[in-house]
């Protein structure tokens, strides 16, 4: 992640947006191309490696893509118009969620991992047209700048600036915590999994069907639920609703830690962060500078991000080494909750301050 952010930082001073997020796209088409041939020419052997170094790169790439997506986004349309929109855009990655893994189980034996991934650099390709058209709207909207201008700025300004901010600095903890408690709940879900069934095939089923329940109830959520909720309740309540969800279902989890109680706490928690937490934490964003919405971002979506990922996988394997169950980690994860709930709602209402003083 840090090795792509420094080159992405260096991008954005130099060049407009269309520019250096077409030059970000297709960096990473050129990746999947690559992929692709030395899938195509490798040995069985070397497939194996090429898999393994895939799966780290599709670590990076899913996160920073959508990252530099969404930083497009909070710097063309303000907070007001985030709230009543974001949820739409959201819209769009669970359907693109849906239809993917559509098209990958139909095409996957006729076309294999090679034409998979061609078809992918393609439908990249189109992602960097609409970045070209979207960049044209700023001339049509109030007070956003244009194309043209450049970001300016240094190259780990993204990083320094994040450190110096008390907001950037809650945003950070926003996503670690959020990254933290995600991690907890994946390691609870396949331990839960794991007692309950004995046969890799009944649990693959099982995951496939939570998924399935994850994506139906993001996007009905999406389409008819965010902005009205948004709008109605504020942005710092709105904020604060999965961190008190999760509070509220690590404490059932420790108590019962059935199948039940994990699929329930599990889709709606999944489901809630699609719908809700993502877009509206995308709208926290919208009240910075330009060099904060593509520099800092970034860096606390991929970085922060993972650090938090690495911090909760870490935190799991000690508390399971000095013995404490399933249930003892899913009580320290409550705390943990509250206090990300603490952030979320001051998270809001600064953003709701800065946006009047705009």
């Amino acid at each position: 992640m840090l090795l792509c952010n420094l080159p992405f930082a260096a991008l954005s001073r130099r060049l407009p947006r269309a520019r250096f997020i077409a030059i970000t796209y297709r960096f990473f088409i050129i990746n999947l191309l690559l992929f692709a041939l030395m899938l195509r020419l490798g040995t069985h052997a070397q497939a194996v490696w090429i898999g393994r170094a895939f799966f780290v790169w599709v670590s990076v790439f899913n996160l920073f893509v959508v990252s530099v997506f969404w930083a497009l986004i909070v710097d063309i349309f303000t907070g007001e118009q985030g709230k009543r929109l974001f949820g739409l855009m959201a819209a769009g990655a669970t359907l693109g969620a849906i239809v993917g893994s559509s098209v990958t189980a139909v095409l996957a034996h006729a076309v294999g991992p090679v034409g998979l991934l061609t078809i992918s650099a393609g439908l990249l390709e189109v992602a960097v047209l609409c970045v070209r058209r979207l960049s044209r709207l700023p001339g049509r909207l109030p007070d956003r700048p244009g194309a043209a201008k450049l970001i300016g700025g240094t190259v780990l300004a993204g990083i320094t600036r994040t450190f110096r901010s008390p907001y950037l600095g809650n945003i950070c903890a926003y996503m670690l915590l959020f990254s933290i408690t995600s991690t907890t709940l994946y390691f609870q879900q396949a331990a839960v999994v794991h007692r309950a069934f004995a046969h890799e095939a009944a649990r693959v089923t099982f995951f496939a069907t939570l998924d399935l329940a994850v994506n139906v109830l993001t996007l009905l959520a999406q389409v008819l639920l965010t902005g009205r909720v948004v709008r109605r309740f504020g942005l710092a309540l709105t904020l604060a609703i999965i961190p008190a969800l999760s509070a509220a279902g690590f404490t059932v989890l420790a108590v019962s830690p059935t199948v039940a109680v994990l699929i329930v706490f599990a889709v709606l928690r999944r489901a809630g962060n699609f719908a809700i937490a993502r877009p509206t934490r995308e709208i926290l964003f919208t009240a910075l500078s330009r060099e904060d919405k593509y520099k800092a971002k970034s860096f606390i979506d991929t970085v922060v991000y993972r650090a938090g990922d690495q911090i909760g996988a870490w935190a799991y394997a000690g508390f399971e080494a000095i013995g404490l169950s399933g249930s003892g980690i899913a009580l320290v994860a409550v705390p943990l909750s509250l206090l990300w709930l603490g952030n979320s709602f001051w998270l809001g209402l600064r953003q709701e301050r800065m946006s009047e003083t705009e």
